[in-house]
């Protein structure tokens, strides 16, 4: 091997953008190579910073863009500039060689300061329609990386390498179902299903689900509430034996060991995860996500025959019972659905991205 690279990676603001960046992280680590990684000052980032204590961290400014005409936007500008700036001291000192963003606002400034110093620039979308800084952003970038293979479409004029999504290595290797179960204190007999919102617009899925799990006595339901929703959903729950509200699962490889199947919102790390471990799920899109992304992500899916895909104005109990008993009751079902998931999953996403970025 030439000389260990130093390669950026601006990956903060939201789990979906710094969990793969750390995975690609991890994996440059394996290969001798140096990242450096750009992080928010979001609680959800510091937490990681301090979980994974053997990679390097440097927090940066990150600006979301204001609509257009906003009287915001001067705000804006000057907050860019200052952090494209900041970028541009970062990427000098550390003598970067390469810089790689996850995506969202945080990649703007690092991609635009890499460009300008002449560094091989990337940036990497793991839905199916492409957000609007990563549209905007890939306009300085050497070659665009997506997770999925329809985000392509969406960056004309631009280099596309479809890699996957990355995610962590401990999602590489599961606890067997007993384990899973005994850790978490659920039941070693009978069907779990696994419920979880992700990072936003988790409260009107989780009303919802309480509902339907209330009248679904014969099924063990663990629910992720999301920790400011927490109390409301126990509260809810209450008086329920078949279900369990946690505010925060801080062992995601244990929760997806123990299910038998999966209801979710649809962003796309969940997805990845999902596909990489093979579990059959109902999909219920935040309504109110940009472009109405999380939709073309679900559709991915279950065109593909690994899920169910079901808006949140047309979910009832009757549709999560018809899942949960028809399709995850069913061995048959289940089983065709879980290899339809595992189809689409691709484990090595974050070699493919390192070796992208090494040049190999």
């Amino acid at each position: 091997m030439t000389r260990p690279l130093h390669i950026i990676i601006a990956c903060g603001g939201t789990g979906g953008h710094l969990f793969p960046g750390i995975a690609v992280a991890q994996q440059l680590k394996q290969l001798g190579h140096k990242p450096i990684l750009l992080i928010s000052r979001k609680d959800v980032d510091a937490e990681a910073s301090r979980k994974y204590g053997d990679l390097e961290f440097h927090t940066i400014q990150a600006v979301a863009k204001p609509p257009l005409l906003s009287l915001r936007t001067p705000g804006f500008i000057w907050r860019m500039m200052r952090s494209y700036f900041h970028c541009r001291h970062i990427l000098r000192t550390a003598q970067a060689d390469v810089v790689l963003g996850m995506g969202g606002f945080t990649s703007l400034a690092p991609i635009r300061a890499g460009h300008a110093l002449g560094l091989r620039t990337y940036v990497h979308d793991s839905n199916a329609m492409p957000g609007r800084s990563n549209r905007m952003t890939a306009r300085w970038c050497t070659q665009v990386l997506v997770g999925l293979r329809e985000a392509a479409a969406h960056f004309p004029g631009s280099d596309c390498v479809v890699t996957g999504t990355p995610v962590r290595q401990e999602l590489l290797h599961l606890p067997d179902r007993a384990e899973a179960r005994r850790s978490l204190d659920l039941p070693g007999q009978g069907r779990v299903i696994l419920v979880t919102g992700g990072s936003q617009g988790a409260r009107n899925l989780n009303s919802m689900l309480i509902d339907a799990a209330k009248s679904d006595p014969d099924t063990y339901y663990l629910v992720i509430a999301g920790k400011a929703d927490y109390q409301r959903v126990h509260d809810l729950a209450a008086g329920a034996a078949n279900i369990r509200v946690i505010g925060f699962c801080a062992d995601m490889p244990a929760a997806y060991a123990a299910a038998d199947g999966v209801i979710a919102r649809s962003g796309a790390s969940t997805l990845t995860e999902l596909s990489l471990i093979g579990k059959a799920c109902l999909l219920v899109p935040f309504p109110f996500a940009a472009d109405d992304h999380q939709t073309a992500n679900a559709k991915v899916f279950a065109d593909a025959g690994g899920a169910i895909l079901c808006q949140q104005k047309d979910l009832t109990s009757a549709i999560v019972h018809d899942f949960v008993h028809n399709r995850i009751g069913n061995d048959t079902a289940r089983q065709t659905m879980e290899a339809a998931m595992r189809s689409l999953a691709r484990p090595d996403a974050a070699e493919t991205i390192a070796r992208v970025l090494i040049g190999n």
